[in-house]
């Protein structure tokens, strides 16, 4: 481990590691799992500098909408729902027949297209034009591809987003940004959740951890989600986005700790002894630790890691996970990231049971089947 990298790790792992074993709890729970995948078919892993001809692309993706539900169909939650990804497409490289065929296999039951954007990359980025990308690609995915979601079916059209290269509100000292009031705008712009985070081993990397909760800092300011007010039962959230992380902290491995951040890729697939880590570290809003939120994170088509996503590393894990969840009386729920998000608002009216029953509870979609729908 480099000095820079120990030196981000401090920041976080020593509150990671205390919140971790005040999570741990036993007994059945209902497991809420979603992928976040960093969409990018036009990613070149041995030039990242560049993108993939766009036949390239359309290759990749057309591989991906076939292989995936053959490969993953026969392993389902409790609602008979298959493990489906939260589609993270990029704005600035938005294709429309890419996001067509995107939004086809979504609207077949497999997923959801949310927003992902990179920007700042060769200087910091402007208010106006963050706002511009925003609010185009937004309208773009609610008129043309029915993506998307509103607020009890009403108003203008809500996405859930991830900051590429992680520089969530210029986190990452200047880089990959530039927009210190970005939080502010993604408000502005209809932005329910951020489920960017956990960030490390980047240096945008923020202290607080494993938590469902809201920006404690004024949305115009830089990194405001560094602090935050954690969901509870019985408290509805005023402050918007939320911030939905996923599992962060040191796992013993070989070798001596490892940062697990609730990656899947070609390095780290997912096995049970990682899943049992994800499960024990309990985000939950507070108040209803029954309901155990897991965000994981992927780069779906960057083809060293798809074997880890639908390949037999991914299929003998839902294997293993369907039998010990049915053995041990959890209840699995695939959900969308926008499901994750309806799910822990229900959890803060004080909602309890299953909480797959959740998944429209505020947020529904503008257009797609409702899960369970899945083609068989």
């Amino acid at each position: 481990m480099t000095m820079e990298k120990l030196r981000v790790t401090l920041r976080w792992a020593p509150r990671a590691s205390l919140r971790r074993l005040r999570g741990r709890g036993r007994g059945p729970r209902d497991l809420i799992i979603a992928i976040a995948d960093h969409f990018e078919p036009s990613i070149l892993p041995e030039n990242p500098s560049r993108w993939a001809d766009i036949s390239l692309q359309e290759q990749r993706l057309e591989g991906w909408c076939r292989e995936l539900p053959r490969a993953l169909e026969p392993w389902r939650d409790h609602e008979g729902v298959p493990v489906r990804h939260t589609y993270f497409f990029p704005a600035e490289q938005y294709h429309r027949g890419l996001v067509e065929r995107l939004a086809a296999h979504c609207h077949a039951g497999w997923g959801e297209v949310e927003i992902h954007l990179h920007h700042g990359i060769e200087r910091p980025d402007t208010a106006a034009s963050t706002r511009r990308q925003l609010l185009e690609f937004r309208d773009i995915l609610a008129n043309q591809h029915g993506c998307l979601s509103r607020w009890q079916s009403a108003g203008e059209p809500r996405y859930a987003f991830v900051h590429g290269n992680w520089a969530l509100a210029n986190s990452c000292a200047g880089r990959f940004c530039g927009v210190d009031e970005e939080m502010q705008i993604l408000a502005e712009t209809g932005c329910y959740a951020d489920l960017t985070l956990p960030s490390a081993p980047s240096p945008a990397q923020i202290a607080k951890t494993n938590a469902l909760y809201e920006c404690g800092l004024p949305l115009e300011c830089r990194a405001p989600h560094r602090r935050g007010r954690s969901l509870r039962r019985g408290r509805a959230p005023r402050v918007f986005p939320l911030m939905l992380q996923g599992p962060l902290g040191l796992r013993w491995g070989q070798g001596g700790p490892k940062i697990e951040n609730g990656e899947l890729s070609g390095k780290q697939p997912p096995t049970a002894e990682r899943f049992a880590y994800w499960r024990r570290t309990g985000i939950s809003v507070q108040g209803q630790p029954a309901w155990v939120f897991i965000k994981l994170h992927c780069h779906g088509m960057d083809p060293r890691d798809q074997a880890a996503l639908w390949g037999r590393p991914m299929q003998a894990f839902l294997a293993g996970l369907t039998a010990a969840a049915e053995a041990g009386g959890d209840r699995l729920h695939f959900v969308t990231a926008r499901e994750m998000a309806n799910i822990a608002l229900a959890a803060c009216d004080g909602r309890d049971g299953n909480a797959g029953e959740y998944r429209n509870y505020r947020l529904q979609p503008i257009r797609g089947v409702q899960p369970g729908e899945a083609q068989r």
